[in-house]
């Protein structure tokens, strides 16, 4: 019988991070390569629901950037947010962290658990420019001008509320499957303030995306399914390439974006994931 290790994730480490207004720590997993920093500093991407992204994340870089003519992939820091529990996510924080003001409430998700509140959105927006991107800083050396954030579904929706409200805070967006029409379209009443005061010297990547099966198609597995009628009237509502696909194209309007839309064959709300992660890592660690 041989010796059982755990296997970790490399050159990563977790940090329980309670905000200086106190409340419920978040999780902060941090990457940084084992190498020397670049003389301008290490690139960053930041990520939602960092419990489900990390390794991912982690090792699509590690399997790219050491063949970057390759890959056009560096190396870069990884910093994904996260939560204090063994699953992937936290169905009700993250509900508050990513949702946009002024948010409302929701039943409960389970019986006998708190009811679900959004509208959270600008304190952890908040928590990551004023707190978290400082204390990385003082860890490792980092180029504040390469910086990301990618979010899936509603870390998709929050990407966006940060680039409508501080779009100089990254340089490149990644909003994955973003829930753009998530109560009555609130991100819309960001966007048009931000398209009528676009800050000097913005300069800024956006990329949008959905999967095949997140259109009218069903998946395969989906058709003729008990829930097939109930998954169609849904869709009706969700419309996530079709407006993000219009996001897309109202950015890429505006002077100082560059703003695009992809779709991913063969790919359901959840599996798109790990797809669009690595597509993150290309996009925040791209060499040219």
């Amino acid at each position: 019988m041989s010796k059982s290790t755990p296997a970790l994730i490399a050159d990563t480490t977790a940090h329980d991070f309670v905000p200086a207004y106190g409340g419920a720590p978040w999780r902060v997993f941090i990457h940084v390569p084992s190498g020397p920093a670049p003389e301008t500093g290490w690139p960053v991407l930041y990520m939602t629901d960092g419990n489900a992204v990390i390794a991912t994340a982690v090792d699509a870089m590690r399997a790219q950037a050491f063949y970057p003519a390759g890959t056009n992939v560096g190396w870069g820091v990884i910093v994904a947010i996260g939560y204090p529990v063994e699953g992937a996510y936290d169905p009700l924080r993250r509900s508050w962290d990513l949702g946009p003001p002024p948010g409302q409430t929701y039943p409960p998700f389970y019986e006998g658990t708190p009811e679900v509140r959004t509208g959270g959105a600008g304190e952890f927006l908040a928590f990551i420019e004023d707190e978290l991107k400082p204390w990385v800083a003082s860890r490792v050396r980092i180029d504040t001008s390469r910086q990301a954030l990618y979010g899936h579904s509603f870390g998709g929706l929050f990407a966006l509320y940060a680039l409508f409200t501080r779009p100089l805070s990254f340089r490149t967006f990644i909003a994955a499957s973003p829930a753009i029409y998530w109560e009555d379209r609130a991100i819309d009443r960001f966007l048009k303030p931000f398209e009528i005061a676009i800050p000097e010297g913005l300069e800024a990547d956006v990329i949008l995306s959905a999967g095949e099966y997140e259109t009218e198609k069903l998946a395969p597995f989906q058709i003729g399914a008990e829930d097939e009628e109930k998954r169609l009237q849904q869709k009706k509502l969700i419309r996530t390439d079709e407006f993000a696909r219009a996001m897309a194209e109202r950015l890429d309007a505006l002077p100082g974006l560059r703003a695009s839309f992809e779709l991913h064959a063969g790919e359901n709300h959840m599996s798109i994931l790990p797809v669009t992660v690595n597509r993150a890592v290309q996009a925040a660690f791209a060499v040219r």
